[in-house]
């Protein structure tokens, strides 16, 4: 029993929390209590319409939250919308006078982000866009340069909103990119399924444009999706 608990303990990644001791991450989860009963209304909400569960954790809301209240970013940039959970913890980094713009191709996603994000009280400050994420981009660029790009969407893009990221970010920018560890198998030389390598290799290239951009320093959090973090420097 033993033996079997350990190697739970030490393979078993909840999404919520990055800790392969699961006694710890239940103590940060009930310390910092990311979950408010409005990010719980926007996710029984999302539920409710059937949308997929693949919002980020409460966890990581929270860390998105405290990255904008960091950096300060007021302009910001959200690729991937789905029901509004993530953009209601950017907003809320981002305080008064913080504005959002973010992309959604999903119909269904447009209109429930938009329920949440009105049941939020941010309808003033957040414009949902509908349509394709690379050419919306092209559309809001006059409006910038940003102050941060956060990027949730399909994987195969990711290396394009970089792209995008490094002419559209203000020096001292910001850029997070979630699922950046590939589901767990970004590091894999072999591969069950011919997806699961495309995936990972989408976004290894993604990982090592940031990093080694010259006009960017970046980081990887180690939470249970892989967070890219980056600074445009220069």
């Amino acid at each position: 029993m033993a033996t079997e608990y350990r190697h739970r303990k030490v393979y078993v990644m909840r999404k919520s929390y990055a800790q392969s001791n699961l006694e710890i991450a239940d103590y940060v989860e009930q310390t910092f209590v990311p979950e408010d009963t409005v990010l719980i209304s926007a996710r029984e909400r999302a539920k409710a319409e059937g949308l997929p569960e693949i919002q980020v954790c409460s966890m990581d809301a929270l860390h998105l939250e405290m990255l904008v209240r960091i950096s300060g970013a007021k302009k910001l940039v959200e690729v991937g919308t789905l029901a509004g959970y993530s953009g209601i913890a950017l907003m809320r980094g981002a305080g008064s006078g913080g504005k959002l713009v973010t992309l959604e191709k999903d119909p269904q996603c447009v209109t429930v982000a938009r329920e949440n994000f009105k049941a939020a009280g941010l309808s003033e400050c957040v414009e949902v866009i509908e349509g394709d994420a690379l050419s919306s981009l092209d559309r809001i660029a006059p409006d910038g340069p940003f102050d941060l790009v956060f990027i949730d969407a399909d994987k195969g893009n990711y290396a394009n909103y970089f792209d995008w990221a490094t002419k559209n970010l203000k020096k001292g920018g910001m850029i997070i990119g979630d699922n950046c560890f590939a589901f767990g198998t970004i590091h894999q030389k072999k591969f069950d399924h011919p997806n699961s390598k495309k995936v990972a290799e989408q976004l290894d290239a993604f990982n090592v444009a940031v990093a080694r951009h010259p006009d960017f320093r970046a980081t990887m959090l180690p939470t249970g999706e892989g967070m890219l973090v980056g600074m445009k420097v220069d």
